[in-house]
C-alpha cells in the first residue's frame, strides 16, 4: 500500500479518487450531458460550480486518469476533455446511486427521468450507453439499432419538460 492512500480498501481508494461531490457532477455532466469544454462544464451545470473548483476537479480527474484533455481543432484557444474507460465503466454506478435517489429523495421529475430509464433499461442498456461513450470519446465503433441510447434519454427529459409546461 502507498502511503498516499488510507488504506488499501477499494472503497476508500475509490472516494479518494471521486469522492467529492464537484468530481463526481462534472462526470455526470460528461457521461450524460455531453459536455466536453470547460466553458459548458462551467456554465451548464445545474449545480452552479465555481471556475475555481471546476479547474481543480478537472486536474484531479486528469491526473487519476479519468479523463483526457486535447487541444481543441475547431478553436485555438479551447481544449476538449474526453471520457476515459476508467470514467465510462462508472455508468452502472450512476445507474445505481440515481435509482437510489428516486427510492429515497425528493427529485424532480424532468431531473429523474433519465435515471428512471437507466433502472428499467438495467445492464443491456448500460452497456450500449458504454459502448456509445467509447465511440464518442474513444473513437471505438459502436453497433446500434435505432436511436442511441443518449438519444432515448434526451427525449424522455424533453418530453417530460413539455408536458410540464403545458400544465403550468
Amino acid at each position: 500500500m502507498s502511503d498516499a492512500h488510507r488504506s488499501g480498501c477499494p472503497i476508500n481508494l475509490s472516494l479518494e479518487v471521486f469522492g467529492d461531490r464537484w468530481s463526481l457532477i462534472i462526470l455526470r455532466d460528461m457521461i450524460f450531458g455531453g459536455r466536453r469544454h470547460f466553458r459548458e462544464l462551467l456554465t451548464q451545470s445545474e449545480e452552479g460550480i465555481s471556475s475555481n473548483i471546476l479547474s481543480d476537479r478537472l486536474k484531479m480527474l486528469l491526473d487519476e486518469g479519468m479523463i483526457t484533455k486535447a487541444d481543441d481543432p475547431s478553436h485555438k484557444q479551447k481544449a476538449v476533455y474526453s471520457l476515459t474507460e476508467k470514467s465510462i465503466a462508472l455508468v452502472p454506478l450512476f445507474a445505481h446511486l440515481g435509482a437510489w435517489g428516486r427510492r429515497f429523495l425528493p427529485v424532480s421529475e424532468e431531473l429523474s427521468i433519465r435515471a428512471q430509464l437507466l433502472e428499467e433499461g438495467g445492464p443491456a442498456m448500460w452497456e450500449q450507453f458504454m459502448a456509445e461513450l467509447r465511440e464518442a470519446h474513444l473513437g471505438k465503433p459502436a453497433k446500434r439499432k435505432g436511436p442511441s441510447v443518449a438519444e432515448q434519454l434526451q427525449a424522455a427529459y424533453e418530453r417530460v419538460r413539455a408536458w410540464q409546461a403545458g400544465k403550468g
